[in-house]
């Protein structure tokens, strides 16, 4: 079957140039402009007038090795042994053998989907070493004091991975035997786009020892999801280190995102009718969204409460589990309400729902939730996100200490230590920054917006281009996208 004809995705060539180089730097600027160094965000970005590189260095704590310091060695490899570990358990662990869709060629790839028991095996070790050594257990102290070099590395993995898998996109064959299949969208004959998108719809590589690994549907849900957790965790512990207690706001984020990561891991065979597994190439677009962003940007909240503790209270709390719940409900509900019609269409639970058929045999729903808008799944999605960022308050900190010592470094003293003669102490304080930190901590509300949008928009020309006709009929049946009556 030739392939289907795609226009540019994400601004073209250009586009993804700029996402490339753009997206890690902004990971970058997060880790430097909010620390506990001296604020968050920075002093220096308060005064634009007074502001130099030697004090935007000095405040961010910038290494003073310099960008060299951005990296390091042991850090990489205590990272891909994370991700060892992570394949070990795959393969070890019993799983849920699956068959996906079918492929245009025509065959069907078969998965083995345990990423919830490898998560809980993993937090089990991670739990048991906090009970044995509290905050002080080495994984929680190493991602703290390496946090810049861990976004390096898992960086680096991105990068050579959609390196990777970009050649050996051009050994896919017609009619492979082994249902290898370029994407749809990835064939555009520019290299960085190619690159960027991913030629190869479902790259599988045979490793000795864990035999078969589908690489896209790995990095789906297990390092990055699971990383995000781990980070939220880490911070905790870094928060109870500093106070000596927990805050409510950190617990309530960490439990939120924790609800929302492991329910993907236990509903991971859902991802094979995503439009990821599906539709998408896997490319550094998917490498950096899953081993990066997810985990060092969906982790901000968590990460600006350890240092600036926010009490919500009992009313704060049940405020914020209000947006969570009716969030998630909308969520699962659509989600739960799609899936069970797709494998039977004669459950109970569906059986009422009208839905319209298209000429290709497809049913489109068009009453429950999937009547109430197109996309209605990404308004549950949409306003969850809220209630990972509300928890951090009008948000915005500075440091201050009685006395200062020197941090060209990047490093401060800690409390009861001399300088000069006279003891630092140090104190946590929003003063002017209040307000401006939310940049930072609401960051991901804003950019999942814009995410959640855009991912419409793509999932709308692709069932153009699967229904015709017939989707514009059931636009007009469905006339909403995700918010119905505004959108």
């Amino acid at each position: 079957m030739p392939a289907e004809k795609h226009g540019y995705e994400f601004g073209g060539p250009l586009g993804a140039y700029g996402i490339t180089f753009g997206l890690p730097l902004v990971c970058y600027a997060a880790s430097f402009l909010c620390n506990e160094v001296s604020g968050c965000p920075v002093p220096s970005i308060l005064h634009p007038s007074t502001l130099t590189l030697a004090r935007l260095k000095q405040e961010s704590g910038w290494p003073k090795e310099g960008i060299l310091g951005l990296g390091s060695v042991k850090v990489t490899a205590y990272v891909l042994g994370y991700y060892l570990l992570s394949l070990c358990l795959q393969e070890i662990l019993p799983g849920e053998e699956v068959e996906g869709v079918q492929l245009t060629s025509g065959g069907r790839l078969r998965y083995k989907f345990n990423a919830f028991n490898s998560a809980i095996a993993i937090m089990g070790v991670a739990l048991a070493g906090t009970m044995l050594q509290g905050t002080e257990f080495p994984l929680w102290t190493f991602i703290w004091a390496n946090y810049t070099q861990i976004i390096t590395a898992n960086l680096g993995i991105a990068f050579s991975l959609a390196c990777f898998v970009y050649v050996r996109s051009f050994s896919v064959k017609p009619n492979d035997p082994d249902h290898r299949e370029l994407a749809a969208g990835g064939q555009s004959g520019n290299l960085v786009y190619d690159w960027f998108i991913g030629r190869e719809l479902n790259p599988r590589i045979e490793l000795p020892i864990f035999g078969t690994i589908d690489i896209k549907a790995f990095c789906e849900l297990r390092p990055g999801m699971l990383g995000w957790i781990i980070m939220d965790l880490a911070f905790i512990a870094r928060q109870y280190h500093l106070y000596g207690y927990i805050s409510d706001s950190i617990l309530l984020i960490t439990a939120s995102q924790a609800l929302y990561v492991f329910d993907a891991l236990w509903m991971e065979p859902a991802i094979l009718t995503t439009m990821d597994i599906t539709t998408d190439g896997f490319g550094f677009m998917l490498a950096f969204g899953d081993l990066v962003w997810v985990p060092f940007i969906y982790s901000l909240q968590a990460r600006y409460l350890a240092v600036y503790p926010v009490h919500l209270g009992v009313s704060g709390t049940l405020a914020v589990l209000a947006v969570q719940g009716s969030g998630y409900y909308i969520f699962r509900s659509a989600n739960n309400e799609k899936n069970r019609f797709r494998t039977d269409p004669d459950d109970p639970k569906v059986a009422h729902l009208e839905y319209m058929e298209t000429a290709s045999g497809s049913k489109l729903l068009i009453s429950g939730w999937w009547g109430m808008a197109r996309h209605i799944n990404y308004l549950g999605d949409w306003i969850m996100a809220w209630s990972y960022c509300l928890p951090t308050g009008i948000a915005g900190y500075l440091v201050q200490r009685s006395s200062q010592a020197p941090i060209s470094d990047g490093q401060s003293p800690a409390d009861g230590s001399f300088v000069g003669g006279a003891p630092v102490q140090t104190q946590i304080v929003q003063g002017e920054a209040r307000g401006w930190g939310m940049f930072i901590t609401y960051f991901y509300v804003i950019y999942f917006a814009v995410l959640l949008i855009h991912r419409e928009m793509r999932d709308e020309e692709k069932c153009m281009r699967k229904y015709g006709q017939d989707w514009q009929k059931y636009r007009k049946r469905v006339p909403w996208r995700i918010l119905p009556g505004v959108y």
